[in-house]
């Protein structure tokens, strides 16, 4: 079994720093798109860690679509993880809230400005769509609803180069949104509403705003920031 060259594990933030190891072995080569990871055993021996901590940094890699864990077959690094290096460094700052929370932050405002000019009538609709579902269900785990809005934003704008980024947008939308203490379905609604008028009307700057407006929102209700008036 091929040793992997690795630093022994500290004790604090054990899963996060497994994770960060095996993103290091990607960066350094060590470890290729379509390479077969060691069994469990054998990481936790290398790692020094327990089962539970393995896993739970594994999952996290799944999660990132980083590698694919097939039952019975073992692990395997994802084939096309070289060409999204966003995931890799999504990886490495995952339970880095703010650091999080300002990457979605500096993608959504670029793209909701260019989708102003792009978004089709289609799109626009499917938007109104997943605003009426909150406003209906207000009770609702309605945090699927909400990554469809961004996510319908994010491909209107219809560029190739960014289209890698889009898929670690989305992972970033779910990790911020699993970590929100409440929810407060009148102000999604008010928020989605303000950016869908915007959109509508074909106003960037506008909608540049009401993104802003929204998303500042959700970093002072994770963060415990004041935010400041527009």
């Amino acid at each position: 079994m091929k040793e992997y060259k690795m630093d022994t594990v500290r004790r604090s933030t054990l899963s996060q720093q497994v994770l960060e190891q095996i993103v290091q072995l990607l960066m350094s080569g060590q470890l290729r798109p379509g390479d077969k990871l060691p069994a469990e055993m054998t990481l936790m021996e290398q790692f020094d860690v327990s089962r539970p901590v393995l896993r739970e940094a594994l999952s996290s890699l799944e999660t990132l679509e980083i590698i694919t864990r097939k039952p019975r077959g073992g692990t395997y690094v994802n084939e096309r993880v070289g060409s999204n290096p966003f995931k890799v460094m999504l990886a490495l700052s995952i339970n880095n809230v703010s650091a999080v929370i300002e990457a979605r932050m500096t993608l959504e405002l670029g793209l909701v400005a260019i989708a102003a000019e792009k978004i089709s009538d289609d799109q626009l609709e499917q938007l109104k769509k997943t605003i009426d579902s909150i406003q209906a269900n207000p009770d609702s785990d309605y945090g699927r609803l909400d990554k469809e809005f961004h996510r319908i934003i994010a491909q209107s704008a219809n560029n190739p180069v960014v289209e890698g980024m889009i898929e670690s947008l989305l992972i970033a939308h779910e990790k911020t949104d699993s970590l929100i203490p409440f929810r407060e379905p009148g102000v999604t609604v008010e928020h989605h509403l303000g950016i869908y008028e915007a959109l509508k009307n074909r106003d960037p700057y506008a909608a540049f705003q009401q993104m802003y407006k929204h998303l500042s929102f959700v970093r002072k209700k994770l963060l415990d920031e004041p935010v400041k008036d527009q």
